[in-house]
């Protein structure tokens, strides 16, 4: 393979239009950790999350945990019901239990457009479509406070629920070297150079046929000209099933709400040290 030099301009007008930076907040209680980072579609998601809030959610949707959540996030009504009360909320050595007038709506990730996933490998994600499954977490992992929040799922009877909330500190997550790098990746602008393999295998819309994809190998002195904007502030997880131990590779998926757009971004650990090894698009 070699660096495809014509279409370089147009890779980075496409990752450029792909993600945009603004400074705008909302009332949300993330805004002060959360990236202004967005979708340029936002005017869909908000679409979207007005149509799913006004519409029953149907029983099939409680057989994949994705299908339950984004309901789950955005009608209020359905919210109330599936959150087991009073809910245990953790922190450390404290708990206190949240009763049903106390509780406020958490749109989780609805608000910002997109939202970002951690998988071992591209069998793992798999997972996502396992109807099987009967347990989830969602995660809010905030490197200001360097702790992440955790919304456990279960599903007995069928029926997703919101059983308990948990903080740790990301030392105590399964993902927490891999988290500590990408929160320097994406933060020391020198680091992130030195966290290139020798060859990154891009893959990315052909620009001359909207039915193919292309293929190429980024250098690090090309880098720049690709490198995506991410979140540095917090990120979300949702893990599937039990979670796993921590493995040498690491595959970082951001993923628009309502526009279908993806990015990818696989990540290996050689000698201790994680570098980019694939970035999709």
């Amino acid at each position: 393979m070699r660096i495809m030099g014509r279409y370089l301009i147009v890779i980075c007008a496409l990752i450029t239009l792909f993600y945009s930076c603004s400074g705008n907040k909302t009332k949300n209680e993330d805004v002060n950790v959360a990236d202004s980072l967005e979708f340029r579609d936002t005017v869909a998601t908000d679409s979207l999350t007005k149509e799913i809030s006004e519409t029953p959610m149907p029983k099939a949707a409680d057989e994949l945990f994705d299908d339950f959540i984004f309901n789950f996030a955005a009608n209020s009504r359905l919210q109330m019901e599936r959150v087991h009360f009073p809910l245990p909320s953790i922190n450390g050595e404290k708990k206190k239990m949240i009763s049903k007038a106390q509780w406020k709506m958490e749109y989780f990730f609805m608000r910002q457009g997109y939202y970002t996933l951690l998988f071992d490998n591209e069998k793992h994600m798999e997972s996502v479509k396992d109807t099987g499954i009967s347990h989830a977490v969602v995660e809010k992992i905030y490197f200001n406070t360097h702790s992440i929040i955790q919304y456990v799922f279960d599903r007995p009877h069928g029926a997703w629920m919101l059983m308990a909330i948990n903080t740790i500190p990301i030392d105590k997550s399964t993902n927490a070297s891999f988290l500590h790098f990408y929160h320097q990746f994406v933060t020391d602008p020198q680091f992130q150079q030195e966290s290139l393999a020798s060859t990154v295998h891009f893959v990315g819309p052909d620009p001359d046929d909207d039915f193919s994809v292309m293929e190429g190998i980024i250098t690090p002195d090309t880098w720049e000209a690709f490198a995506p904007e991410l979140p540095s502030r917090m990120i979300y997880n949702i893990i599937y099933g039990a979670p796993k131990k921590e493995s040498d590779a690491k595959l970082f998926v951001l993923r628009g709400i309502a526009n279908g757009q993806e990015l990818e971004m696989t990540f290996k650990r050689k000698e201790g040290k994680w570098l980019l090894t694939k970035l999709a698009t």
